[in-house]
């Protein structure tokens, strides 16, 4: 609409301001005169003057043609991860669709709708995202701001209401009502543990909504640990609880604790969460004996001593078997041999076990040697390397140790040439198996492997050959003895690839995979799940030694049920497979055998930490600006126009202001004493003035 008004009143002077002012006041004086002597026609004289001097200084009126312009309202949409919950983006959306066809009946309103969306760490940005949109609405043509949205928003200005917002803000909250939301929340959880120690996860469950509105008693808190047995205790609601959690193995460990979904709160997505603690050993504490000297005894001697995390015990037995010597034992040696010690009191603190060419030449007792055999069964790591002594009379074959080796020494009387010791150039080869095993599995190094030179023909081999040797014979034989495991090494040449001989060999990660695997380190079981968020997506992958891994397995996504994902092969051993992993929470995989954990939602702890639909947070910025809350629950406002001074809110219905702006598109001048009318004016006040004189 097209509109004239006049704005103002300005001077366009005939003559100089100065000559101007000294011309009025030869005027003033004239009129002072005049009517001091009471002359006649003195009034008449002053008002033609006043005329004249308003003519010369060239009174304008400024008139302005305007063009009027619609008004501006913000809509402001929610669509952060917390408006997922339950109906809420039903509603919004209904909402939106509602205030967008209200807006689209009012003449001369315009409507803008911006998103919100999700913005990871930082919460719900909602002031942020309307913020951008009004820096390009002028502030004379802002009607209101009309937010559709869950009401926990995490960027809400500390002034109320801040400068930038001179219209009303209406909240339009996609719920029923003000909601409660019981969560469970993790106020200390340290990232790491030491193997063999408990650590303690300090939690608390609270209840968050209006009093009154949450059930009464305690709640169940459950504690799973990697998928073993979950426990349950009835907690305090609101008080902070201390669960101990016992760092059993290395590598990451995944400890869950929930809290049984109660009916009537907004969303159990909180009522669980994940932590994860990466258990590490604080020291390895590994047992190298050496029986008969050999050149391999320093490779095991240098790989040990370089790695600054092994506390290395080593000691040698010096005296062999068929040496006549009278020398005291006690003498042999810089310090006394501890057996007692190292064999009886504190075998169980080792991490690892080496036997390095060792023969039973009676200085440890088969009391000795059956600890040695229960260390192992009760979850201990052994590692045998042999040579010619194993096949003799004093071989640990024939002692308490033989029952928990994976390979045995040939049966005397033996048709084996040479006993079983194998002499002759070969290179060791990985096997099948091997080539799944995670152990072997890529090993790199010269191609061809270097040469080695001996080797010994085992018997009744049980466990898992990965390397084979002369004729085929076994050589790397790794085996599970109940809790524990032992591996053997039929050679003692490997000391040959340490020395790069014609090419050498992958020597130092064979034997630092070998031990990792005794150890129990995770990423080295032949038998393994995992899963992982990346990207948005469920990552899950078995490892296993069969010829093929791929196959189903029960998939649980945090709202339940489960379903079936297939894994498909991606190499020797390995089959993976990946679904969309949208929702927040905790996710379950399992082959029938072993359980593996995911947690997704840990990007943004903020937008998950309270659940509940709200107006408390923008109730201060909604009350300053005039504006009101509405529920959704009960249905979309009736949208209306107010004036300037009239109230923006009332019930079932929100209101936008009415700003009447314009935009100025001509500017003319208009005289107010234009000469055809000055002059006739000036000259019949004149004539005036002097018939009264004349008189």
């Amino acid at each position: 609409m097209i509109s004239q008004a006049y704005a103002a009143l300005r001077f366009d002077p005939v003559l100089p301001a100065w000559l101007l002012g000294l011309l009025a006041a030869l005027c003033l004086i004239a009129v002072a005169l005049g009517l001091w002597r009471r002359a006649r026609g003195s009034l008449w004289r002053a008002a033609a003057f006043a005329v004249l001097l308003a003519w010369l200084a060239g009174p304008t009126l400024v008139r302005e043609t305007r063009q009027g312009l619609s008004d501006i309202a913000l809509l402001v949409l929610d669509r952060s991860a917390s408006m997922q919950v339950g109906n809420r983006a039903v509603l919004a959306q209904r909402a939106a669709q509602a205030v967008q066809a209200q807006a689209a009946r009012m003449p001369g309103l315009e409507l803008r709708t911006v998103t919100v969306p999700e913005s990871g760490h930082d919460g719900t940005l909602l002031w942020a995202a309307a913020s951008r949109a009004l820096a390009d609405i002028p502030a004379n043509r802002l009607a209101g701001v009309i937010a559709v949205t869950d009401g926990q928003v995490h960027d809400l200005p500390a002034s109320a209401p801040p400068s930038s917002l001179q219209a009303p803000l209406h909240a339009l909250i996609a719920a029923a009502g003000e909601e409660w939301d019981r969560r469970v929340r993790v106020i200390e959880a340290p990232t790491y543990g030491i193997v063999g120690h408990s650590l303690d996860l300090r939690v608390v469950v609270e209840d968050l909504g209006p009093p009154g509105a949450s059930p009464p008693g305690p709640a169940h808190l459950t504690v799973q640990v990697d998928g073993a047995p979950p426990t349950t205790t009835d907690v305090a609601v609101g008080e902070v609880q201390t669960v101990p959690v016992q760092i059993a193995r290395a590598g990451q460990m995944l400890v869950k604790l929930a809290t049984d979904a109660v009916p009537g709160e907004a969303s159990p997505i909180n009522n669980q969460t994940v932590v994860q603690i990466n258990g590490v050993r604080d020291r390895l504490r590994v047992l190298l004996v050496s029986g008969e000297p050999n050149q391999g005894e320093r490779t095991w001697r240098r790989l040990l001593k370089s790695d600054p995390a092994v506390d290395l015990v080593h000691f040698t037995i010096l005296r062999p078997p068929e040496k006549d010597d009278t020398t005291p034992l006690n003498e042999l040696a810089l310090i006394a041999f501890p057996t007692r010690e190292l064999f009886q009191d504190k075998l169980s603190g080792f991490d690892l076990i080496i036997l390095d060419r060792f023969t039973d030449r009676g200085i440890l007792p088969h009391l000795y040697l059956r600890n040695i055999a229960d260390y192992v069964r009760h979850g201990g790591a052994l590692l045998l390397t042999v040579g010619p002594e194993f096949t003799g009379a004093r071989s640990l074959d024939a002692t308490p140790l033989g029952a928990v080796l994976p390979a045995h020494a040939p049966a005397e009387g033996s048709a084996r040439e040479g006993g079983g010791v194998v002499d002759g150039r070969f290179v060791p080869k990985v096997t099948d198996l091997g080539n799944r095993h995670p152990v072997t599995e890529g090993l790199a190094g010269p191609d061809p492997w270097g040469p080695w030179y001996r080797a010994i023909a085992g018997e009744d081999v049980d466990g898992q050959v990965l390397m084979t040797g002369p004729g085929a014979q076994p050589l790397l034989i790794l085996s599970h003895v109940e809790r524990g495991r032992a591996a053997m090494l039929m050679s003692d040449q490997i000391w040959l690839w340490s020395r790069g001989h014609d090419g050498g060999g992958p020597q130092v990660e064979l034997l630092r995979r070998v031990a990792h695997w005794l150890m129990k380190e995770p990423e080295l079981d032949e038998e393994r799940l995992q899963a992982r968020i990346a990207d948005g997506k469920l990552l899950v992958e078995r490892r296993s030694v069969a010829a093929a891994s791929a196959g189903d397995v029960t998939l649980t996504p945090p709202d339940g049920p489960a379903r079936t994902l297939h894994l498909v092969q991606a190499g020797a051993g390995h089959a993976v497979g990946r679904v969309d992993a949208a929702i927040p929470g905790v996710w379950q995989v399992g082959d029938g055998t072993h359980l593996a954990y995911a947690a997704v939602g840990l990007d943004n702890p903020l937008e998950y930490a309270d659940l509940r639909a709200t107006a408390g947070p923008m109730r201060r910025l909604v009350d300053a600006s005039g504006g009101g809350v509405d529920w959704l629950g009960a249905g979309t406002p009736e949208l209306r126009r107010v004036g300037a001074e009239d109230p923006a809110a009332g019930r079932g219905w929100i209101g936008l202001r009415r700003r009447d702006a314009n935009l100025v598109t001509g500017v003319a001048d208009v005289a107010l004493l234009p000469v055809w009318a000055a002059l006739p004016l000036l000259l019949g006040l004149m004539l005036a003035a002097w018939r009264r004189e004349a008189r």
